[in-house]
């Protein structure tokens, strides 16, 4: 009969949030640049291309929502989800190796940057750096734990425990606001600004885009909690939590090469804040 469908795959029906979506970003990364050249308007182009960008988000992630209480996630489309998630985290990578990157090309070859830097690295203009074994390290440790909270409640779902997943992830999210409260307690006492010099811009890009990810992580673990308390999540289908938690290592493991490679090395032997 026509229009049967004999397949395993969703066809999506027309939809108008990927063309906002797209819109939207453009509105928002112009209105960044615009911004950043004392435009005025930019700041507001900005601001309604974020607006845009978080109801594209909430609009479209709902709509994948639906489609899952209505059967259409197939182990075939499901298969292809973690295909889309796993592409995406490899791209996450990729963005952390150019900062890292930067920072070793820095550190490892201050005397091609002789006038910047003074032929050292840190330069000589940094009179301080943060104790590694100080803050960065609690919030070592607070990340670790919370990798350990998350495979909890992962455990937890698989095995029909609602109540232990619910605990393990309520653990996790308040283990990352603790992160992110601690991250912005350290810039705010950190002997040295940003965009001064190649230590100040590394460092802030780096772990700053590290603590974006952290609060996108939590705001993802919030939403999985949500669905949680909404009854959504079997031990069987539940590809939005296994998302989340794949996200969350990911932000693990990187913040372990930030503590290594910026915190420990980065600054070994330097007169400490």
């Amino acid at each position: 009969m026509a229009g049967t469908k004999n397949h395993d795959y969703h066809i999506l029906p027309p939809d108008i949030w990927p063309i906002v979506g797209a819109f939207t970003a453009l509105a928002m990364t112009s209105g960044m640049a615009l911004w950043m050249h004392d435009n005025p308007a930019g700041k507001y182009i900005m601001l309604i291309g974020v607006a845009g960008l978080a109801l594209t988000f909430f609009s479209w992630f709902s709509n994948i929502v639906k489609e899952a209480h209505e059967g259409h996630h197939t182990p075939v489309v499901q298969l292809h989800l973690r295909y889309g998630m796993i592409l995406f985290i490899a791209s996450e990578v990729m963005f952390f190796v150019g900062w890292f990157w930067a920072f070793f090309d820095f550190s490892l070859f201050p005397s091609d940057l002789t006038e910047v830097v003074g032929g050292q690295f840190p330069p000589k203009a940094i009179e301080a750096v943060l104790d590694p074994f100080d803050l960065p390290l609690l919030n070592t440790l607070i990340l670790l734990c919370s990798g350990t909270t998350v495979t909890w409640a992962h455990h937890c779902l698989i095995h029909g425990d609602r109540d232990g997943l619910k605990k393990g992830l309520w653990l996790t999210v308040l283990l990352g606001l603790t992160f992110t409260a601690i991250q912005a307690y350290e810039y705010a006492h950190a002997p040295f600004p940003f965009g001064e010099n190649t230590y100040g811009s590394a460092f802030y890009m780096a772990t700053g885009f590290h603590g974006f990810h952290v609060i996108v992580g939590t705001i993802f673990l919030i939403v999985c909690l949500k669905r949680v308390y909404n009854g959504d999540f079997t031990p069987r289908h539940h590809f939005g939590f296994e998302a989340a938690a794949w996200y969350w290592h990911f932000v693990d493991v990187v913040w372990l090469f930030l503590f290594v490679c910026i915190y420990v090395w980065g600054g070994w032997g330097y007169p400490i804040h």
